[in-house]
């Protein structure tokens, strides 16, 4: 059987990061207010010549060293973003030449917040169809650059950075490794909900981003919930045999709502939103290299990714590291 594999994890920041006492001095906020409803302290902001795909490249860079591999080695990226550099090119080729690579397929998934789960699946899809053999799969954003200022309701949720994950399709056989199943959904019904109010095709413009957070939080709540019972049925799996969660961080609150609700306890839970508030579809792997690096997450682990976002979208993946 051949499965995507896990091979490397990177991740990329921003060199500017912003406290939540750096922001008060530029909008009307409070440490304490954002705090007490949010869970984040900080973020990072994208500078002066940081882009999407110059974290990109950082973030890949360091999921190639992680997994010991070279840009002649990938066949495939593949990357998530709401945010690219250019309408086109897709973000990915430029990522893709920033690596020194050429020739084989690299392109974007817009699927925001969901994006690296969506991203995940086409690559799992694809080396399991054996399209391609080894492979990134990039969460790259610079949200920094859609909020609107004069919004403290939203502008303080977000920032910058990237996540990466090498993924290499090996002949299992009756091992559990690799990705072991994933779920994807959406519902553009409530499309206006969350979403930006500009677009080449609309307004000819990059537009801000625009939420209605109350309604947000409910629906990610039990949309969460469900593809994640989804998941654990299709693999046949419990919640007790799972070893950590990896949520999207867009709120403390809603990581901690959708935990309750399927009984997890908060100690299985990363949680990065603290410290990098909403990464959009950055937000996953950049949470997994963190709990890689620092021990938490250890080879045999099984591990359930997590995440909703605009349009809406939302998926849920299950992988055995």
């Amino acid at each position: 059987m051949i499965r995507a594999v896990l091979k490397g994890v990177g991740s990329a920041l921003p060199r500017v990061c912003v406290s939540n006492d750096d922001l008060a001095k530029r909008v009307e906020t409070s440490d304490e207010w954002i705090r007490e409803r949010t869970g984040i302290r900080q973020r990072y902001f994208a500078g002066e010549g940081e882009t999407t795909a110059s974290l990109a490249t950082g973030a890949a860079r360091a999921a190639l060293e992680d997994a010991g591999l070279a840009i002649g080695d990938i066949d495939l990226i593949v990357l998530a973003t709401a945010t690219p550099d250019q309408t086109f090119p897709a973000t990915a080729t430029k990522v893709q030449n920033n690596l020194g690579g050429h020739g084989f397929p690299a392109f974007d998934v817009a699927a925001v917040c969901s994006g690296f789960l969506y991203a995940l699946a086409t690559a799992d899809s694809m080396i399991r169809g054996g399209v391609a053999t080894k492979a990134l799969v990039i969460g790259a954003e610079t949200f920094s650059r859609i909020l609107d200022w004069e919004d403290r309701t939203t502008c303080v949720l977000f920032g910058d950075g990237a996540g990466a994950f090498v993924l290499a399709g090996e002949d299992v056989g009756d091992d559990d490794r690799g990705i072991l199943g994933t779920r994807l959904h959406a519902d553009g019904a409530h499309h206006d909900l969350l979403y930006v109010d500009g677009g080449p095709s609309t307004t000819g413009t990059v537009g801000h981003l625009r939420m209605k957070g109350r309604e947000v939080f409910r629906h990610a709540v039990v949309n969460l919930a469900s593809v994640l019972e989804e998941v654990l049925d299709a693999t046949g799996k419990t919640t007790d045999e799972v070893d950590w969660v990896v949520p999207h961080q867009a709120n403390l609150r809603i990581l901690d709502a959708t935990a309750r609700k399927l009984g997890l306890p908060s100690e299985k839970v990363v949680v990065t939103v603290d410290r990098h508030a909403n990464t959009s579809a950055a937000s996953v792997p950049l949470a997994f290299d963190v709990a890689r690096k620092d021990g938490r997450i250890k080879d045999g682990d099984l591990v359930m990714l997590e995440a909703m976002g605009g349009g809406f979208t939302w998926g849920a993946s299950l992988l055995r590291v």
